[in-house]
């Protein structure tokens, strides 16, 4: 009854039509209808991110109204939850649950746990950034690379990696074809431009990087360089991540002299993987390799994943069974960790599959 006859108040203060402007309350009004709509009355409907009637109005479309109204309609939009003390609440910057998730969740990748929490924590810490944050993950597929940028954005983001101020780019699924780069130049510098704008704070994925296209990177260099802005936009609160299995041979030609002689893999460092890395990567074949990107330095960290182990595949299996909220034990997680397939393979050292495909394989092991 009271969100009806605050409709109705609505309503009826944006009928003056001397005092306020129409435009901007009727996305005002607008806004609000269909946040009670979908989460007060539950109607039948999916909010689009791209939909401006689905975004937090902001300040300007508030200047027709008195400071009083204005107090009282912000009072009660945040007793429905819809506001917080950053500002901005699609995004949250939780260091602590990054740094908690990268630990508990994340299997055999010391590394990778280091690196990325540094350089996350010292990006947010450091609003006055003089550029955006781009990290380069390398190694096999299974090591973690596409788990961790869900990590991160789970922990920046309220939603996640469906946030709409998070978006995800697949080199061979968005940009398929090498005779429309000058195409998906326009269309991927625009995407960002937008987003850069609506957001404050962005996150920028790019899974199988080392498939796109030279140009198609170039493109978008500038935004990842040393300016306070391009074209009148500043890009210094983005975040670019790009995922790639280049340098996988030499992180695992690494990982296994450790393991020839004796020593523990966790005594592996950055300075046993870091030039190799950043070797391979410029030697590679592919966009990736190719671009200003590599030649400009404008890489922050490279990341390497390591390969994974015996233990670390039941360490992912005992995840999977615990995430169907099934109880499981050594034995059953052995029969898993077997099924998967090793190199050396009469060693069964590391797994040649990694942990992307054990949420599926388990279920051959369901009674």
């Amino acid at each position: 009854m009271f969100v009806r006859w605050f409709l109705v108040l609505l309503w009826a203060q944006s009928g003056g039509a001397d005092l306020f402007h129409f435009d901007s309350i009727s996305n005002v009004s607008t806004y609000y209808f269909n946040y009670i709509y979908c989460n007060i009355w539950e109607g039948e409907c999916q909010p689009n991110q791209d939909d401006a009637t689905q975004q937090v109005p902001t300040r300007d479309l508030w200047a027709g109204f008195s400071q009083d109204y204005i107090s009282l309609l912000h009072q009660w939009y945040c007793s429905l939850g819809q506001c917080c003390d950053s500002g901005d609440c699609r995004i949250t910057n939780n260091i602590t649950g990054l740094a908690r998730d990268l630990q508990t969740k994340l299997h055999g990748q010391h590394l990778a746990q280091s690196v990325v929490l540094k350089a996350i924590q010292g990006f947010v810490n450091n609003p006055e950034s003089n550029k955006p944050l781009t990290l380069s993950f390398h190694g096999w597929s299974g090591t973690g690379k596409n788990f961790v940028a869900r990590i991160i954005a789970d922990n920046l983001y309220r939603d996640g990696v469906k946030s709409e101020c998070v978006r995800l780019f697949i080199a061979p699924f968005h940009f398929p074809h090498a005779r429309l780069v000058d195409t998906y130049k326009g269309q991927l510098r625009e995407a960002i431009r937008d987003m850069v704008l609506r957001c404050p704070q962005t996150l920028f994925i790019f899974d199988e990087a080392e498939k796109l296209h030279p140009g198609l990177i170039d493109a978008i260099k500038p935004f990842m360089d040393h300016y306070d802005n391009v074209d009148g936009v500043s890009y210094r609160r983005a975040i670019f991540l790009f995922l790639s299995n280049i340098g996988g041979a030499a992180i695992n030609d690494v990982a296994l002299d450790f393991w020839h002689s004796g020593q523990n893999r966790e005594d592996i460092g950055m300075e046993d993987l870091e030039h190799r890395l950043r070797a391979e990567t410029i030697e590679s074949h592919g966009g990736f390799a190719q671009s200003e990107l590599m030649s400009g330095h404008l890489i922050d960290f490279f990341v390497p994943f390591l390969p994974l182990e015996y233990r670390h595949i039941k360490l992912c299996a005992r995840d999977a069974y615990a995430a169907r909220g099934l109880e499981t034990d050594e034995a059953t997680l052995d029969e898993v960790a077997k099924a998967m397939l090793y190199v050396p393979k009469e060693e069964r050292l590391f797994s040649a599959q990694g942990c992307k495909s054990i949420p599926q394989r388990i279920n051959f092991f369901l009674p």
